[in-house]
């Protein structure tokens, strides 16, 4: 005879109903979405004050985010970084973290998201935007 672990008898288990599984299904789905929101242009009256940036991370996500701006030319050179933005917050005002001269700039915002409990990066998405000095 073999001895060994067998599996106990029912105690307080009960079936869930199907309502409740699709309920944790859709918890499931909604905490595996994420909808990046930028405005495709940022505009800077000079490259060394304050201007017009405009990124969100809606309510309805579940990762908090960094947005890390760099230009397509010059070697993919960083000029901005958001710091942490939770869901449900925005950032509509920024410094540049260079000094850029007046003109256009092609850049790549890269959308990084991390777990809001173990703060590890999840990964990331990325949007095209064009930065505006005028002066």
């Amino acid at each position: 005879m073999v001895s060994g672990d067998y599996l106990p008898d029912k105690k307080g288990a009960k079936k869930m109903t199907d309502k409740e599984v699709n309920a944790a299904e859709q918890k499931e789905v909604d905490a595996s979405k994420f909808n990046m929101v930028i405005k495709p242009e940022a505009l800077f009256q000079n490259g060394n004050d304050t201007g017009k940036l405009f990124i969100q991370n809606p309510k309805a996500n579940a990762y908090p985010i960094e947005v890390i701006i760099t230009l397509d030319e010059e070697g993919q050179e960083k000029v901005y970084s958001s710091g942490a933005i939770q869901p449900g917050y925005e950032v509509t005002e920024a410094k540049l973290d260079k000094n850029l001269t007046k003109g256009e700039y092609p850049a790549t915002a890269t959308f990084n998201i991390y777990d809001p409990e173990t703060k590890e990066k999840r990964g990331q998405v990325q949007a095209s935007i064009t930065i505006i000095v005028l002066t």
